[in-house]
């Protein structure tokens, strides 16, 4: 069974995909981690600002982090080794190659949720 693990940098919520200046970069790779599940893929996203925890026990993690700090996330980790360039989201068929998958499009769209006041707000539903 794949596995991938996803070490975010500090965001608001678990995604990264709230708020009113949504980065296009992380709703297409929220997109693409939601195809990497309907697939069988185990995904697991960490996200610094809530959970800091498995930053510190993973030790590629913990070293890429002495060296470039929070500059050097996120991190994407296939069956322990480090995908692609630390500090970038890796497209969908970098993904589905190191995963053994064939790249294909969603039938879903990621769910994005503004808010009216320009951020996230706790009870708003986007965080």
């Amino acid at each position: 069974m794949m596995h991938v693990e996803v070490f975010d940098p500090p965001m608001c919520c678990s995604s990264g995909v709230c708020g009113t200046n949504v980065d296009p970069r992380l709703a297409a790779f929220a997109a693409d981690v939601d195809w990497l599940s309907a697939q069988g893929v185990i995904v697991i996203r960490h996200n610094l600002a809530q959970n800091p925890q498995p930053f510190v026990t993973n030790p590629l993690v913990l070293e890429l982090m002495r060296r470039k700090g929070d500059h050097g996330l996120p991190v994407v980790i296939v069956n322990g080794a480090l995908l692609g360039q630390a500090g970038e989201y890796p497209a969908r068929d970098v993904l589905a190659q190191a995963t053994g998958l064939a790249a294909g499009a969603t039938q879903n769209k990621p769910k994005i949720r503004l808010s009216v006041d320009g951020g996230c707000t706790p009870g708003s539903g986007c965080c």
